[in-house]
């Protein structure tokens, strides 16, 4: 008796029209996400994120954010914030953090021989005059 299916199992299913299909076993070859090298800018809206903390915890909370951020973004446990970024994010002291910030993120190789991840991502400010119509994008570099 044979054990292994010749195809995999395909389930379908209609949901507010549409027809979604799940399937089981071997697909086609996926690309890694983290194998690329890329950079991204990107808006942080760190006040979101530090609203209702107390004040001797709000910018230690956003530098955590901003972690938390970099690492569901590119992928990577090893995340690396550029002196930059922490003298912008500490400039008006433990109470007042920036509302927003535009970051660059920027995934590279780990060249160190003893290190646990592949990649890392490496976080730097890119100053702006205004927020206003800003959107993620893909930088070249």
């Amino acid at each position: 008796m044979d054990t292994q299916r010749a195809e995999p199992l395909e389930l379908n299913w209609t949901i507010f029209g549409q027809i979604i299909t799940m399937s089981k076993g071997k697909t086609g070859n996926k690309r890694s996400a983290l194998a690329e090298v890329v950079t991204r800018e990107c808006t942080i809206n760190l006040h979101k994120r530090v609203f209702g903390a107390s004040f001797k915890k709000r910018t230690p909370r956003a530098v955590k954010a901003i972690r938390e951020f970099a690492q569901t973004t590119m992928g990577t446990k090893d995340v690396r914030l550029d002196a930059q970024l922490n003298k912008t994010l500490w400039a008006r002291g433990i109470k007042a953090v920036p509302h927003r910030i535009r970051v660059r993120l920027s995934r590279k190789r780990n060249d160190s021989e003893d290190a646990t991840e592949k990649l890392y991502t490496l976080v730097t400010y890119v100053p702006v005059a205004s927020f206003k119509g800003l959107q993620s994008q893909a930088v070249d570099e």
